[in-house]
């Protein structure tokens, strides 16, 4: 469930990088938790995991970025655009490199992922050069089944 949130826009230091899809930002003198919007990167124990986590870090860590989010998730952490100071989209460049899906259950209508994930596929890059690749949601599903 995601619900809303007095984030809005505000711009920060990326102080860490927790996989691919999550990072922390200062805000207010506080780290804040920020999950990219629309994406979802694979899982750390998962293949390309470590990939998608170093890719993300590469892009961002240490930098100033503006993050553009008004909801949170269930977890807590604010759902957000990661934007750079040259004006890259963070979210779009990840699935650019094929190292996340367009996270089409929570960005159904986000024609740009849609499109970046498929050129992705058409080259396969990143984790498109598996064969099968397992999508995080299915990962997840997989293995909260073997846990119990």
């Amino acid at each position: 469930m995601i619900s809303p949130a007095s984030a809005g826009t505000f711009s920060g230091a990326v102080i860490s990088v927790t996989d691919g899809d999550t990072i922390k930002v200062m805000h207010n003198g506080q780290p804040e938790k920020i999950r990219l919007n629309g994406i979802d990167a694979p899982e750390h124990d998962q293949a390309f995991g470590q990939k998608a986590k170093t890719f993300t870090s590469d892009c961002c860590f240490g930098k100033i970025v503006t993050v553009e989010g008004n909801k949170k998730d269930r977890y807590g952490r604010t759902i957000g655009e990661i934007m750079l100071p040259n004006g890259t989209d963070v979210n779009h460049e990840i699935v650019k490199a094929g190292l996340a899906w367009w996270f089409r259950k929570y960005a159904p209508h986000d024609n740009d992922l849609e499109q970046l994930e498929q050129s992705a596929r058409d080259r396969h890059v990143g984790l498109w050069a598996d064969a099968h690749p397992i999508s995080p949601w299915d990962f997840r599903r997989l293995h909260k089944k073997h846990e119990t």
